[in-house]
Formats: C-alpha cells, structure tokens, sequence
C-alpha cells in the first residue's frame, strides 16, 4: 500500500519543483526527502522523477499520482471532519492566515465572535502576504486564510485548495490631485515590494494604461503607503479596505479594477466544525465592512 506522506512529499514537489524547497517548506533535509521519494519510486514499480544533475523532473506517471494524491488527502480530510463534527464542544487550535489590512478590519469582530460563541477553541493568527497562503494551507501550517487575487493578477487555482467568496473592493489610485490613472507616467510611485501581489498589480495596471510605474518607494502597509502620499513622495495604488483611514488631503479615483478576497481551506475540509466557524464569522465580519462602505 501506498505510504500517504511519501505521496505528500511527491505533491510538494510538484508545487515547488525542487527537493530543497520541498526539504525547507516540510522541515526535512533534502537527503531525506530524496530517499523518501526514491522509495515512493520502489513501491510504485515505475519511474516517478527524471534527474538531470541538480534537477528533479516529474515524470507523467508521477503527475498522474499527484493527482490521485489531492484525492486521498481530500478524503483523509474529509473523514477527520466528519469525526471532529461528533463531537459535542468545538476544542482545539483554529489557525487562521490573513493579509494585513484584513488583520486590522475583518478579522478581529471575527475572532470576537469566535471567542464568544466557541470559548474552548485556541485561535491562532498569522499574519501572512495571500501569495503564500496556498502553500501554508497545502502544507498544513494554517487551517482557513483569506486569499486574494486582482483582476491584473488572477490566481492559479489549485487542487488541493477549496475557496469561498469572501468580499470584492474597489481599487483606488492614491494621489493629491484627480488626475487619472493615464497621466501618472510621469509621477513617482509608492509599491509594494516585489513578489507580491500588490507590487504585480500596480506594474501591471499601469502597463495596461500605458506605461510603466516609475518606482520611488517600496512599502507593503497601506497606512504607510496613504502617508507617503500624504507627504507628496509619490501617487500609489489602494483597495478599498486599505483606504479606509486616509489622510484628508489624499484625493482617491476609483478605477475600474477589482480586488476579491476569498476564505480559502484544504480540500475536504470545508464541513469541519472549526472551519464552518470560522467561515461563518469572517462572512459576518465582512459583511458588516461591505456595508460601511457601499
């Protein structure tokens, strides 16, 4: 029979192309993880990877596995739900991801709420960039996060990964005048730091429109970003959720662009107690937010 971690390790791989990103995200060594695998291999009867000096390749029967893989821990997942929902208390860790500005206005009515109603679960927050929430959800290290995607940087939907509307927000150009978006080639731009989604947004709403962004500063909370557009350093792009403290001389222009957060969970996972409650106060909470602000 099949050995169900040595499948995990096989699926991490295929998310994360190398043994030592699969080594690091699972707190193996590499050594290890390539034995593991090349006893996966042994089991199996067929050739699961294709090395070529440092480089690991997945063979087709190895992506047929993977497949079969989100299956299996698909249905582990759903059998642990199923015990956990006999239970008569809801006890245990909750460990909840989410963005920054999420951290600040959606999660605390929801962690109230959760505290409230189910005063035995221990809540665990994280606050995390939404680009690394699917691998800490995939890898077990979060049980719900809330992901993002704009409408410039569409996310890549991932089979081990069930999702659920949260909210959609406007994204708004920050300046001090209302010039649009199209006569900003010339200005200074405040962005995120690169690799996340706010930095790939901005670049490529400002390509779409034209050109691209001449970058002055780099920084990833929006207060801080609303701040140095306060103080004249430059015009920046913001979600609604993000500009909801702005300074009085900020002028915002909505665009035409769109944010959208969604409670993303394992897959299976979805009926858990613990996750209906926890998807059930952040709708709240959000809910709530929407209507402060529509």
């Amino acid at each position: 029979m099949l050995d169900v971690r040595k499948l995990r390790l096989l699926r991490e791989l295929a998310h994360r192309s190398t043994i030592a990103a699969v080594a690091e995200a699972l707190s193996y060594t590499p050594s290890a993880v390539s034995q593991q695998l090349t006893a996966l291999e042994r089991e199996t009867g067929v050739a699961l990877l294709e090395r070529t000096g440092r480089r690991v390749v997945l063979t087709p029967a190895a992506h047929a596995l993977v497949a079969h893989t989100e299956t299996i821990l698909a249905a582990l997942e759903q059998a642990s739900a199923d015990l956990a929902a006999s239970r008569t208390v809801l006890t245990g860790a909750l460990r909840i991801g989410a963005f920054p500005t999420a951290v600040r206005t959606i999660l605390p009515p929801a962690l109230v709420d959760l505290s409230r109603n189910h005063p035995d679960l221990e809540l665990m927050v994280t606050e995390l960039d939404p680009a690394t929430v699917p691998d800490a959800i995939r890898t077990d290290a979060l049980d719900i996060a809330l992901l993002q995607e704009y409408d410039y940087v569409p996310a890549e939907p991932d089979p081990a990964l069930e999702t659920e509307h949260l909210l959609t927000e406007t994204i708004y150009l920050a300046a001090l005048d209302a010039e649009p978006l199209a006569a900003r080639r010339d200005d200074s731009w405040i962005l995120g730091t690169p690799g996340t989604l706010c930095h790939t947004m901005t670049v490529r709403a400002c390509q779409a429109a034209g050109f691209t962004p001449r970058v002055r500063h780099h920084a990833d909370d929006f207060s801080t970003v609303l701040a140095l557009v306060s103080a004249g350093q430059g015009v920046a792009l913001v979600p609604e959720l993000g500009a909801m403290t702005r300074p009085p001389n900020v002028v915002l222009g909505a665009l035409a662009a769109r944010r959208t957060t969604h409670m993303a969970f394992r897959r299976g996972r979805g009926s858990h107690p613990g996750v209906v409650a926890a998807r059930n106060a952040l709708r709240a909470s959000a809910s709530a937010i929407g209507d402060g602000y529509s």
